[in-house]
């Protein structure tokens, strides 16, 4: 049990140590020697736990995902509107801010890594297009009550999935040009104010 905990306790002092480094470096300015004079352990105590860098890089990412479909999965719980749902996933923004912390340079990296590595591609493609049918599960939600006017729910899907990525891209970009939490759930409640199905005149 002792030998097990020391396993797992070795194994997320490499994750730590690389989130570091390629917050830092960059993903392929970091090479295994820097993660593990960063986790204070031999390359074959790396090798042991992780077959490569990229093997690293992939469940950073995943555990990434796990908390993004965690809070995504806590707002959509079909006890509220629609609408109430989609400005209550806004709130995962701030979140994604408070809990990254440094981790959030690392999502340029992922695009960056994605764009010529078919394995990283495919990794980070797959949730992309979950997110894309959620979303459009949700649109179509909203259609089926009666809160959303009749719209493509693909395209309405392209277009949270797109508001969403863009304000989390620009907030790591210039951080401290605006309250990204505050943005992300008034650009929501004005993209709901375009679906939304018009009131019928008394």
């Amino acid at each position: 049990m002792a030998t097990q905990s020391r396993g797992e306790e070795t194994h997320n002092r490499i994750l730590d140590a690389a989130l570091e480094a390629f917050a830092q470096e960059g993903y392929d300015d970091t090479s295994v020697a820097e993660i593990c004079r960063r986790a204070g352990v031999t390359k074959g105590g790396f090798y042991h736990h992780f077959p490569s860098k990229q093997s690293v890089f992939l469940e950073l990412l995943a555990r990434w995902l796990e908390r993004i479909d965690t809070q995504l999965m806590a707002a959509h719980t079909g006890e509220h509107t629609v609408r109430e749902e989609l400005i209550a996933m806004t709130a995962m923004v701030d979140h994604i801010f408070q809990e990254a912390g440094n981790q959030l340079p690392v999502f340029l990296e992922v695009l960056i890594e994605a764009r010529h590595n078919p394995v990283v591609w495919q990794v980070i493609v797959d949730p992309f297009r979950k997110y894309r049918a959620f979303f459009g599960h949700v649109v179509q939600a909203g259609m089926n009550d009666g809160s959303l006017r009749p719209v493509d729910p693909e395209l309405a899907s392209d277009l949270l999935m797109s508001f969403a990525v863009g304000v989390l891209a620009v907030g790591l970009l210039d951080p401290q040009a605006a309250a990204w939490g505050q943005v992300a759930q008034k650009g929501m409640i004005m993209l709901l104010e375009g679906l939304q199905k018009p009131k019928e005149s008394e």
